[in-house]
């Protein structure tokens, strides 16, 4: 079993050579402990990324939109914002696939889920497809023509 650790360095680590395959390019911060795990070059304009293992459960990805750590009070979960994180990259190791998603979907939320099929009650007001944040198609929309 992985530790949370080695999922982030797989999620980064597929995260950072998605992005060099569309020519973007991927910078680190010197230190850890920051909000963000990398910079991307998008067209000239420098965005930073959190990366997040997002493992699929059943028609869904799960994304946790949140940091983790421990204080003498116990576990502090704290969401990032906008004001902290630019896109959030998420890899999904059970389809080898990543996702970008925009801060308007993430700021202020914990947890998001991006669904692969429709829900079994047909609803379609509020859901999340994964297709629509496919990281090659948002990173492209983010470059222009």
């Amino acid at each position: 079993m992985l530790t949370t650790d080695q999922k982030g360095a797989i999620a980064e680590a597929a995260i950072t050579a998605a992005a060099i395959k569309l020519h973007v390019g991927v910078y680190k911060p010197v230190f850890e402990g920051g909000r963000y795990d990398l910079i991307f070059d998008v067209g000239g304009r420098l965005l930073r990324v959190q990366c997040k293992w997002a493992p699929r459960q059943g028609d869904v990805v799960v994304l946790r939109c949140r940091s983790c750590r421990r204080t003498r009070d116990g576990l502090l979960h704290r969401a990032y914002t906008a004001a902290e994180v630019d896109v959030i990259a998420a890899y999904c190791p059970e389809l080898e696939r990543s996702f970008l998603i925009p801060p308007a979907l993430f700021d202020g939320h914990t947890q998001l889920h991006l669904r692969l099929a429709p829900s079994k009650n047909n609803q379609q007001s509020g859901v999340n497809w994964a297709g629509d944040f496919a990281f090659e198609a948002r990173l492209e929309t983010l470059l222009g023509p």
